[in-house]
């Protein structure tokens, strides 16, 4: 069962192949196998998984249940859930029980999804690696020596693991597909507004966006219909019809116009990584497409515009915690400042008050215009420049990650370094474009990914080449020799 996708997974509960709570059962003791290693999770909550999921059980043999009843999924620990810790792998909030649900886990338990457990996470999701969680770094499933990625890295390594089929994620700066692309499985960023942010605590709140990690286009495809529509409580949500992305997976490629970004082919990207990319593209050229060269010349300001809006984002969604009302309290403050300094000196890990004290400092008298309001403007440049490009393609096509899953502690003294391994990824949420990062080859025995961006609302038209591409080739389907 564990080797099952999300489609076949459907198939086999409502063909009573198997009940929803033997599958439960099975993919719970893979997880606590595998937890040792691995560290995917935060919290695994057995006791309502397995009562949920014999509730689907009966939701099954009544008949006419919703179309992911049984299915077992995981949550990145960045959603609120009812009754569940969630802590955004952070100490500031190790203890936090939430007290409703984010739109997002309240549309998978109405779709009938199983919850196994909280995945781990880069405190507050910062970070490019996984390294940043309070709960400690999570290892990648192909090789526990390296970052799975970050910040949804619990995700993607339980995907890739096969510990859950599917799990939800987040993608601020490229969230979900760096980490989908260094574990060798699918993830998807919708366009920005597609998915409710409402109860998905923010990191910053104009690049944030909820998606899905799983094994397949086709996994995504089903995953993301349960999650995405309008929600009248974020404000940020799009009123916009959610089409039928699984009906659309088929579609024919003949004449699809895929842009080459210059940008992306550059001299960072390791030359094996390029040539994985070239035979990929070879193979959706097989299937009708035209492959055409564009440039965005804004693009490569992507980065430092992102580590300016964002940290400023951040530095005004974090200063709620303050040890007063909710999350990490000091012992016995001696007055008002000691109790704020004390508690967010302790509750927050090194990486987090970095990008606070920057952020701080571009809000600041005298730097707003010199830094955030300027990174506002070349931000709308480089939407422009994405806006132009889909004028001329219908996708554009490139690396996801500029090198495979790099070792431990590899970049950990060095932030900046860190921070370019999304070199990549920033340019659509800047843009807020939908985005999906695919596997494509290895190299040196890790997987690659290959990046597709699409115009705002096109996740139908991403998720049919992505499809058509896993159709013709094994890579997504491969796990890692110790958890096949």
């Amino acid at each position: 069962m564990h080797s099952e996708t999300v489609a076949e997974l459907i198939a086999g509960l409502k063909e009573r192949k198997y009940s929803a709570t033997e599958l439960a059962r099975e993919m719970l003791g893979r997880i606590q196998r595998a937890q040792p290693e691995l560290n995917a999770f935060i919290t695994i909550e057995a006791e309502s998984a397995l009562a949920a999921a014999a509730e689907a059980d009966r939701r099954l043999a009544a008949g006419g249940a919703p179309p992911l009843t049984g299915v077992p999924i995981a949550h990145k620990d960045i959603f609120c859930a009812a009754g569940s810790r969630t802590t955004c792998g952070s100490k500031m909030l190790a203890n936090f029980v939430s007290p409703y649900d984010a739109t997002v886990v309240a549309r998978l338990r109405a779709a009938g999804a199983v919850v196994l457990g909280k995945t781990n996470m880069d405190e507050f999701a910062m970070g490019s690696s996984n390294e940043t969680s309070h709960f400690g770094a999570v290892r990648n499933p192909w090789d526990p020596s390296r970052v799975p990625g970050g910040s949804s890295g619990g995700s993607a390594a339980a995907v890739a693991a096969r510990l859950v089929p599917a799990a939800t994620a987040t993608d601020t700066g490229g969230s979900i597909r760096q980490p989908a692309a260094l574990c060798g499985v699918t993830g998807i960023k919708p366009t920005y507004g597609r998915v409710s942010r409402y109860g998905m605590i923010a990191f910053a709140s104009s690049l944030d966006q909820a998606g899905v990690i799983a094994r397949s286009a086709q996994d995504a495809a089903l995953m993301l219909g349960a999650m995405a529509g309008f929600d009248e409580r974020d404000s940020t949500s799009v009123d916009a019809p959610v089409p039928d992305y699984v009906g659309g997976l088929d579609r024919p490629l003949r004449g699809l116009r895929i842009g080459l970004l210059k940008e992306f082919f550059d001299k960072g990207l390791d030359p094996a990584i390029e040539a994985c990319l070239r035979t990929a593209l070879e193979a959706l050229r097989a299937q009708g497409a035209e492959l055409r060269d564009v440039s965005l010349p804004n693009l490569p300001l992507s980065v430092p515009t992102y580590y300016v809006v964002a940290p400023a984002e951040c530095s005004s969604n974090l200063a709620r915690f303050d040890g007063v009302r909710f999350g990490h309290r000091c012992e016995e403050p001696r007055d008002l400042k000691d109790l704020y300094e004390r508690s967010r000196g302790e509750g927050f890990g090194a990486e987090v008050k970095r990008r606070i004290m920057t952020g701080t400092y571009v809000l600041s008298a005298g730097y707003y215009d010199a830094y955030y309001l300027k990174a506002q403007r070349v931000r709308q440049l480089i939407a422009s420049d994405f806006a132009r490009a889909f004028a001329q393609v219908d996708v554009l096509i490139g690396p996801t990650t500029p090198t495979v899953a790099f070792e431990l502690g590899a970049k950990t003294a060095d932030p900046i370094t860190m921070y370019l391994n999304d070199i990549y990824t920033i340019g659509a949420n800047l843009a807020g474009l939908p985005a999906v990062s695919i596997p494509c080859g290895f190299v040196q025995g890790l997987p690659v990914g290959l990046q597709i961006v699409g115009a705002h609302f096109a996740e139908e038209r991403i998720l049919n080449v992505a499809h058509r591409y896993q159709r013709e080739t094994d890579w997504h389907a491969r796990a890692p020799e110790a958890y096949r």
